[in-house]
């Protein structure tokens, strides 16, 4: 969201000057280019809560190739040293991706499996790994998705909330309530449905904060309910600092309740 001509070092002193308290960073494999953003953290007061893995899609925890097994896991290894550099707490992974040619029973045992062989480094670190509902179709309700987490027994998995991904199919402040205590993090995002000629149904286009189909008013009151206390972060299209203040503007009605 942050402009890409800035230094790390400028771009989190913009966050911050907008408003921002934390941010999330994506999977750095260099090692200089970690110690630029841990230090630029550490310059400006912004602190790095989570890290957004970035080899789950193309290479899914569920892949029936070892190869792409054994990538997802090697990012997934080096997002967990990430935030462990950073004093982030929590990885956010996209657990599985049902598709032709992995059926959706089979992302299931994939994918608990292959987390379950990172549960001890995740441990080892004290850093989370927050399984996240994205258009993956896969844990597609939030009784599935408590209950995917559940069955871990383990408190270094967690559940990554989008109050955004699931308006497709279902209703935020429901799915915060089914899997309350079991979400560590948040991210924020809107959507409005609308009619689109010669495409049966509806069809959902991102929109600017508040203005969308989502009843934020009830997803604070659910948030409240079930006393989320932790971060909540933008997931929106960024810009320059009239559109990074604008956009933490709406975040703070958000998370007042207006």
């Amino acid at each position: 969201m942050l402009p890409k001509d800035l230094s790390y070092t400028e771009r989190f002193r913009l966050a911050r000057e907008v408003g921002f308290e934390v941010i999330e960073c994506m999977t750095v494999r260099d090692q200089s280019e970690a110690e630029e953003i841990r230090e630029a953290s550490r310059a400006t007061g912004l602190k790095i809560h989570s890290v957004m893995n970035t080899d789950h899609w193309k290479y899914p925890l569920s892949s029936p190739n070892p190869d792409d097994v054994a990538r997802s896991i090697d990012c997934m290894e080096v997002s967990l040293r990430n935030a462990h550099l950073w004093g982030a707490s929590t990885v956010l992974l996209v657990p599985a991706v049902v598709n032709p040619e992995v059926r959706y029973v089979e992302a299931y045992e994939r994918s608990q499996k292959q987390i379950r062989k990172l549960i001890p480094l995740a441990e080892e670190l004290k850093v989370v790994i927050a399984v996240e509902e994205v258009w993956n179709k896969f844990l597609l309700s939030p009784l599935e998705f408590a209950r995917y987490v559940d069955e871990f027994e383990s408190p270094w998995i967690r559940a990554y909330f989008d109050v955004g991904n699931v308006v497709l199919y279902g209703y935020p402040q429901d799915w915060i309530r089914t899997l309350e205590k079991r979400i560590v993090k948040v991210h924020l995002k809107d959507f409005r449905f609308r009619r689109h000629k010669g495409v049966p149904g509806r069809v959902a286009e991102f929109v600017p904060l508040r203005e969308g189909d989502i009843d934020w008013k009830a997803v604070y009151a659910a948030f409240k309910e079930i006393g989320y206390r932790g971060p909540a972060t933008v997931e929106v299209r960024g810009g320059g600092r009239d559109e990074l203040a604008e956009i933490s503007r709406r975040v703070d009605l958000i998370l007042t309740g207006a």
